[in-house]
């Protein structure tokens, strides 16, 4: 939904105002989510989905903040733009270079963040209970969604790491970023991968949700192999269906992923965390009933 940024950061009485920016934002969950998140925490706040325009999204931003506007989500296409305008960045943006969590400081500066892969890592480790140390792990993709999550991946004890990207160029500009992390990571084209054999398998790219599959043939799935689409749908997506054929021993979308990166940034805003299994489960009803 859009609307002037002058009536976002204003809240009536003492709520407080928060938001995401992106283009497309219609079907953003952000708002759902954050609304139980504050009503678990007997938090009053408002949270909305802003359409922004191209040329507008700086000013957006800090008009955004100059008004009040307490904490702020950036996604699609202005992440690596969010991380530009900041005046100071975590470790997780820095390494991302891009940014999906503002918070302005006592300063009138802005902070950016990145909770992209944290959000990832605990959806694994946390909800689905998966063994992430010491795994060979692919990732099928070289873009925006992948960014955040490399260095969140290898902090977690892989063995090894591949990325593999249609335009092979791409994959290699990624990982030459990882500087000394990149001792144990592999870069290259689909085909690169042929024969290999991994433990954890993670579609990074939304080919899946227009009902294609990037072509890894030859790729092996080992006999505990995961498989995890950073993208969710109603619908098992075509990458989770790819998994089902090639037997994948647990199979999961990125719906918790998306709860996971949102209740890390309540908390840098806020310095509560609230819980996300009760989230999680209302999503993934939501999303039955609609299929």
């Amino acid at each position: 939904m859009s609307g002037s940024s002058e009536g976002l950061a204003v809240g009536g009485g003492n709520t407080e105002a928060y938001a995401v920016f992106g283009n497309p934002i219609k079907h953003s969950k952000s708002p759902a989510i954050h609304t139980q998140f504050a009503a678990q925490l007997g938090e009053d706040i408002s949270y909305r989905a802003v359409a922004v325009e191209d040329p507008d999204f700086e000013d957006r931003v800090r008009s955004f903040f100059q008004r009040g506007g307490k904490g702020l989500n950036v996604t699609v296409p202005y992440k690596e733009r969010a991380f530009a305008l900041a005046d100071s960045v975590s470790n997780a943006a820095r390494r991302a270079e891009a940014a999906n969590c503002l918070l302005p400081l006592p300063t009138g500066q802005i902070h950016a963040d990145n909770t992209d892969g944290m959000g990832m890592i605990r959806d694994m480790v946390a909800n689905l209970g998966w063994q992430l140390q010491g795994r060979r792990a692919l990732i099928i993709g070289a873009g925006g969604a992948v960014r955040g999550i490399l260095h969140p991946l290898l902090a977690e004890g892989i063995e090894s790491l591949a990325v593999v990207n249609r335009t092979p160029q791409r994959a290699h500009d990624l990982v030459s970023k990882l500087g000394d992390l990149s001792s144990n990571v592999l870069a290259g084209g689909l085909k690169d991968v042929a024969g290999q054999t991994f433990d954890l398998v993670i579609n990074g790219t939304s080919a899946g949700l227009a009902g294609e599959m990037p072509q890894v043939s030859g790729v092996r799935l080992a006999e505990r192999c995961c498989c995890y689409d950073l993208f969710y749908a109603a619908q098992p997506t075509t990458f989770m269906q790819w998994a089902a054929s090639n037997a994948a021993w647990a199979i999961s979308d990125g719906l918790g992923m998306l709860v996971e990166q949102a209740a890390e940034s309540y908390f840098i805003w806020r310095q509560r965390r609230p819980g996300t299994e009760s989230v999680i489960a209302q999503l993934r009803a939501q999303l039955l009933a609609q299929s």
